[in-house]
Parts: structure tokens; C-alpha cells; sequence
């Protein structure tokens, strides 16, 4: 080939790349529009169904910033969303949110997050589960007798049995810096329209087999739209950016648990794929007597 032939062909492949590149920013910056947008909703479960899918993102940057902003949410339920999704990021600014939200007024988020610091071996967390166990906390009021109830009944529902295997690991390999989607995963399992179906997508999740991700991807389009946010779950924690654009229709769902799940998958796909050109474009080139010896 020659000069000017090799340089058209740079410039042809330059400009494929920025219009790839623009594409994704813009895609990108649709994704954290929704997000931002469902956080702000008047409807409290629209802003819970954020929270929850935030679990799936990135750790950092402007949409974590109002996630911890979330623990003020005058919603009881958002802001114990927002303390399940804190209870995956292991920095010190999530360690600082969860000890504001131990201050919480109602029982059941102040506790939630203790429990949490006191498996992170966090002093405060374990002082507060003795104040608990001494019965000096508010947390011993009727919420007790609400956990002990609830506890009774989940001892005979496959279901929470089902969850806890998951939250043990089905081979998931965690990403720093990025949520491993506990929060997300609960939210599928524990809604009571979800269908056998969708737990299964969520267990066959981490099988890498060629059969398996065509079978999440078949269930991308299903009628139930517990299996869509199931395999858009699934597909997500994958972490393979090349399945970003079969995330991408999903950003239309007219189901917000699944939209949402789908614009959170797709940050986290994108920071995935820009960590990766960011080490090869940091590597180090070999020394001159390292390409000799090649030859």
C-alpha cells in the first residue's frame, strides 16, 4: 500500500472511531440522565428502583455522590435501598454514609447499616449491635418482634433460600471499584411478581458457555419483564463491553426496573471498557534490545 493510500485508510479509521467514540459518550450521558432523573421522582418506588440498580454501577463519580445524597430521602424504604447498595462499595466515603445513616430515625435503616459495619469489623457497627444486645437501642423496639416474625416465614420460602445461595457467589468475578449487584439481585428475587424463569436467568448468570449467553440474550426480549431485568442483570455482571449494545434497546423498556437496570449496566460496561484502554495505552513499550531479540 502505498503513502497516500496508508494515510486515507488512518483517516478512515480515525473517523470510525471518534464517531464510535461520541456514540458511546452520548450514550453514556443518556444513561445517567435516566438515572439522575429517576432519583429525583416524585414516586418513591421510582427513586428506590434507582438506588437499587445503582448496586450495579460505578462506585464513583456524580451518580454515587447522590446516592449517599439519598440517605436523606424522606422514604423509608429508598433509604434502606440506598444502604444495601453502600453495603457493596468498600470506600471510606460509603463507610461514612452508612455511619449517617445508623443515625437514622427509623429502626430498620439504622440497623441495616450497622449490621453492615459491624461485618466490615467496624467499631461502630459493633458498638451499636451490643447497645442492640443490651437493649439500650431504639432498634429493640417492635421491629424486632417484625424481623423475628419475618425471619420465622422466610425459613419456609425457597425463594429467600434461592437468594441466599446467590449472595453466597455463583462465580461472579468482582471488578474493583464497581458494585457486584447484590442490591439489584435482591430486588428481582424479592418482588413477588418474579417468575421461576427469572431466577434461573439470575443463577445461569456466571455459566460463560456460548449457550447460555444466547439464552440470556433471547430473554432480553421476554414478555415477563421480571426475566428482562433478570438477564439484563446477568448480562451486565458479565462485564463484557461488547454486550453494551444489546443493553442498549433496553434504555427504552416500559418497565423502569428494567430500564433502569439497563442504563446502570451500561455505565458499568463503559467503565470497564475504558479501564481497559487506559492500561493499553499505558504499557510499557518493550526496550530496544527486547524488539531485537524478537527479530
Amino acid at each position: 500500500m502505498d503513502a497516500p493510500s496508508t494515510l486515507r485508510w488512518i483517516l478512515i479509521v480515525s473517523a470510525a472511531t471518534a464517531l464510535v467514540t461520541r456514540g458511546s459518550a452520548a450514550t453514556d450521558a443518556q444513561c445517567t440522565e435516566l438515572l439522575q432523573h429517576a432519583m429525583d421522582a416524585r414516586n418513591p418506588d421510582t427513586r428506590k428502583q434507582a438506588v437499587i440498580a445503582l448496586s450495579l454501577a460505578s462506585s464513583q463519580g456524580a451518580l454515587f455522590d447522590h446516592l449517599e445524597q439519598m440517605l436523606q430521602d424522606k422514604d423509608v424504604e429508598v433509604r434502606e435501598a440506598v444502604v444495601a447498595s453502600l453495603a457493596e462499595v468498600k470506600s471510606k466515603s460509603a463507610t461514612t454514609a452508612l455511619h449517617k445513616a445508623m443515625e437514622d430515625e427509623v429502626p430498620e435503616v439504622s440497623f441495616a447499616a450497622a449490621k453492615i459495619l459491624w461485618a466490615r469489623r467496624d467499631p461502630a457497627g459493633k458498638a451499636a449491635l451490643l447497645a442492640v444486645l443490651a437493649g439500650e437501642s431504639k432498634t429493640s423496639s417492635s421491629f424486632f418482634t417484625k424481623q423475628k416474625r419475618d425471619a420465622l416465614r422466610m425459613m419456609h420460602t425457597p425463594r429467600t433460600a434461592f437468594l441466599f445461595a446467590l449472595r453466597q457467589g455463583v462465580g461472579f468475578a468482582p471488578v474493583p471499584g464497581l458494585g457486584e449487584g447484590i442490591a439489584s439481585m435482591q430486588g428481582i428475587l424479592t418482588d413477588s411478581g418474579v417468575s421461576g424463569r427469572a431466577s434461573a436467568a439470575l443463577l445461569l448468570g456466571a455459566d460463560q458457555s456460548p449457550a447460555t449467553l444466547e439464552a440470556l440474550k433471547d430473554a432480553l426480549k421476554d414478555n415477563d419483564a421480571s426475566v428482562r431485568a433478570a438477564a439484563v442483570h446477568s448480562l451486565s455482571l458479565r462485564n463484557d463491553p461488547a454486550l453494551k449494545i444489546v443493553l442498549e434497546p433496553l434504555l427504552e423498556d416500559g418497565k423502569e426496573t428494567v430500564r433502569l437496570r439497563a442504563a446502570a449496566g451500561y455505565l458499568r460496561l463503559t467503565a470497564i471498557q475504558v479501564r481497559a484502554r487506559s492500561r493499553k495505552n499505558t504499557a510499557t513499550p518493550p526496550s530496544p534490545e527486547d524488539a531485537q531479540k524478537k527479530k
